[in-house]
Formats: structure tokens, sequence, C-alpha cells
């Protein structure tokens, strides 16, 4: 193939595809920088080795490359990241923009439930082990059918199933903790 029929090839097929990649990466990475960095470096590798890919389903192909680069990061001791402190230069009011349209949410309340139950949801998902959160996100998240979910992470239809399975009961257990903790210290 020629240069320009194969980077075609590239972006037809697996840029559609960079959410998706990102959303993987931020979930095992655990942190927005580190995990566009994660899928720069699995786009690289994966246009490196874009000849071994057979067929047209991308997707599991790439995914299992970000997969991949996140592991190793993570093992190299590259997925530490400290969040960022507050600076009111950065965050503060001084850095909106003068004129800027500020819009919050119709009803405060509602809107304050909502972050809370999903901080939660958030907070649960991240104390899973990695093998079960990152089956449930692409699972539940994305979608992606057990077998497509099998050619990523590298397993078997049945362990998958398993780790799945396992991933839902933990959640709940780690959903109604929260909850439970929530209630009493209101």
């Amino acid at each position: 193939m020629t240069d320009a029929v194969t980077r075609e090839r590239f972006e037809r097929l697996l840029l559609p595809h960079m959410d998706a990649a990102y959303s993987l990466a931020r979930w095992l990475m655990r942190h927005d920088a580190l995990a566009e960095e994660a899928v720069q470096e699995a786009y690289l590798r994966a246009f490196r080795f874009f000849e071994s890919m057979r067929g047209e389903e991308a997707r599991p192909w790439l995914l299992g490359i970000v997969r991949n680069v996140c592991y190793t990061a993570l093992q190299q001791g590259r997925g530490t990241a400290a969040c960022d402190a507050f600076e009111d230069e950065r965050h503060g009011e001084d850095a909106v923009a003068p004129g800027a349209v500020v819009s919050f949410p119709i009803n405060p309340e509602l809107a304050a439930i909502e972050s809370a139950d999903r901080d939660l949801v958030h907070r649960s998902l991240d104390a899973l082990a990695d093998e079960f959160r990152e089956a449930l996100v692409l699972r539940e998240i994305h979608g992606y059918s057990y077998r497509e979910i099998a050619t990523i992470v590298g397993a078997p239809i049945g362990t998958v199933m398993s780790r799945i399975s396992r991933g839902r009961r933990l959640l709940q257990r780690l959903l109604a903790d929260g909850i439970e903790r929530k209630d009493t210290a209101a």
C-alpha cells in the first residue's frame, strides 16, 4: 500500500474511536493529562504497527493497544500524578475572561445531588481492582460486547463475563456502603 492509502485507511478506521480510547485511558490512568499522553502514545504505536491489523474491526485492536500503553505506564510509575493544587490566578474568578457568560444549573439543589451521585459512582469504580473496573467500563459505559472486551483485554469470554459479574457485585456493595455513609453523615 502507498503511504497516502495507508494514512487514509488509518484515519478512516481509527480516528472515529479516539473518544473511546481516551475514555478507557482516563479510567485506567485516573488522570486527564496522563490519559491524553497514553492515547497519543497508543495512536503512535497503532500507526507504526497498522500493517499488522487484520480486517476492518479496528476498535478492539486499538483499545487493546491503549490498554497495554496504560498498564505499561502504570507499571513504570508514570501513572502517579498529583492533582493540581488550587491557584487563585489559574482557577479563581480572575481566570474567567471579562464579559464571559457563566451559566448555572436551573436547579442548584438537584445539580448538587446529581453531582454527588456521580462522584460516588466514580469513587466506587476507582476503588475496584483494575480488571473489574476496565471490564465494567467497557461493558456498562461503552456498551462493548463480551467478544469485543475479550479481544481488548486478551482474555477468554468466560473470564470477561466472570469479571463483569463480580465487578457488578463489588460495585453494588461499594455504592451501598457509600450511600449508607452519606446518609449517616447528613
